[in-house]
């Protein structure tokens, strides 16, 4: 008879369990935090913000690079067309040109995470 019995769940070391994934935050949160904190609705708070988002993206889609300061810069950055791999087949496939977003975080960013 062997001497090794699995330990018991409670017994496993607090490292084995898994990390609660982290929370979502969504536009609305924020939102309801800004309202909260300059004294304006929520509705108000969600505009400012929903009108921020559709600027950046104007702003993206001609071609220019946004700074926020202490947040970090966003710019569009192209992609070569490039020969790829089908990951079921295996055989070889040509990758069209894109475009993508780019995030470089900021300095103070880096820091504070």
């Amino acid at each position: 008879m062997s001497s090794f019995r699995r330990p018991r769940q409670s017994e496993e070391p607090a490292m084995a369990k898994k990390a609660a994934a982290p929370s979502t935050v969504t536009l609305r949160h924020l939102a309801a935090a800004l309202a909260e904190d300059h004294d304006m609705s929520k509705k108000q708070a969600e505009e400012i913000l929903t009108g921020l988002v559709s600027r950046i993206t104007k702003h993206l889609k001609k071609g220019d690079r946004i700074r926020i300061v202490g947040l970090g810069i966003l710019q569009v950055r192209k992609r070569a067309a490039r020969t790829g791999r089908n990951p079921a087949t295996g055989e070889p496939m040509q990758i069209k040109a894109s475009k993508k977003v780019a995030f470089r975080a900021a300095k103070e960013l880096k820091e504070t995470v």
